[in-house]
């Protein structure tokens, strides 16, 4: 049987300089190199950085593209949804908000709504509040309570929009 190891080739730069093993069967080779001889009999050189990187760069632009793509794909045909508040009535942790949200789509999906006083007239006030919709099917209507803590405990009317 016979050995694949490999013998340490000598180094015609002299004990001075640094060794590292060949990157493919662990022969000491100096550091400047990056396979032994057996290995790289033709001594091609070694891939440039700006090589390696850029195939990278290209990887990783590659990755953005597909998950772009998938993320068109996964919310295509979401909304827009219409919305609007049904009633507001006093709870003990703040305000019962009633949101009736409409989806205008060809798909179910959720939307975040903002909930406000409709005093500001569209604008959005400090107090504003956030809640998640539930999953809304394509041209249905949903009602859904909501209990907002930072508009207050007295009812007033609030506005609510749930994304166009």
């Amino acid at each position: 049987m016979t050995s694949t190891a490999h013998t340490d080739l000598p180094s015609s730069t002299g004990p001075s300089e640094p060794m590292h093993g060949c990157v493919r069967c662990g022969a000491q080779i100096p550091i400047s190199e990056g396979m032994c001889e057996r290995c790289n009999p033709l001594g091609l050189k070694a891939p440039a950085a700006s090589q390696a990187h850029g195939t990278v760069f290209v990887g990783i632009g590659i990755a953005v593209v597909i998950m772009a793509v998938v993320a068109h794909l996964a919310i295509s045909g979401v909304g827009p949804f219409t919305s609007s508040v049904a009633g507001v009535a006093a709870d003990p942790g703040g305000l019962r908000v009633t949101i009736s949200v409409t989806n205008e789509g060809s798909s179910g999906g959720s939307t975040t709504c903002r909930v406000d006083d409709a005093a500001l007239l569209g604008a959005i006030g400090p107090e504003a509040a956030f809640v998640q919709s539930p999953v809304v099917d394509p041209g249905t209507t949903l009602t859904f309570d909501a209990v907002v803590t930072s508009l207050g405990t007295a009812p007033k009317p609030l506005s609510v929009d749930c994304g166009a």
